[in-house]
């Protein structure tokens, strides 16, 4: 059983990965009634209340994957449109916190969002303009363009589909959430190389 500050990934009813929620709403949805079935391995079981007639004690066993109910039609406009919002945090895990320049791992802390096209000369703030950098290769390349800068650009960057985006929140992933994201993951996304951990 994983410490309570485990993640669950919750789906929609079609198995499409949605979020990741804490034990609490878990429980939460689990007593609306709002699981529709459960997947993955129990990680948590909550113990309730007594029953003051009965004297028994209520118990929610908590998967790592729970489908939930949703609209289903609203949910599929909103994901042809999907733009997922840009952070450093996400950025970072999408590039595997590798410098697109240099090649080299750096700890957070030690990177940067680099513009491939400088919002100086009208790039644009989106996921496929944007790469992890480490600050002295973003320092070094300033105001100007890989090409501008004599800089080779290790990888193209991509927008992450909802699936993706969802794996790139995460906290810590356990090895059944991360098989069931893959199977969500297009066939070349650059994220199946990844372990989980």
């Amino acid at each position: 059983m994983e410490g309570f500050d485990q993640q669950v990934l919750r789906t929609d009813s079609a198995g499409m990965p949605l979020e990741w929620v804490g034990y609490q709403e878990a429980v939460k949805l689990h007593h609306l009634g709002q699981i529709i079935y459960s997947c993955g391995s129990a990680i948590f079981t909550v113990h309730g209340g007594r029953n003051a007639v009965t004297g028994r004690r209520s118990v929610v066993e908590v998967n790592s994957i729970i489908a939930t109910q949703t609209n289903i039609s609203a949910f599929q406009k909103a994901r042809k449109n999907y733009n997922p919002p840009l952070s450093n945090h996400a950025l970072f895990k999408r590039d595997n916190s590798l410098c697109l320049y240099c090649g080299s791992h750096f700890y957070y802390a030690d990177l940067s969002c680099d513009h491939v096209k400088p919002l100086s000369q009208n790039g644009r703030n989106s996921w496929n303009n944007v790469v992890t950098a480490c600050k002295r290769c973003n320092n070094h390349k300033a105001g100007r363009t890989p090409e501008q800068a004599g800089m080779e650009l290790l990888a193209i960057p991509f927008v992450p589909t909802r699936a993706e985006y969802v794996y790139l929140q995460s906290k810590r992933v356990l090895a059944d959430q991360m098989e069931f994201l893959r199977c969500h993951f297009p066939r070349t996304s650059p994220l199946h190389l990844r372990e989980s951990h």
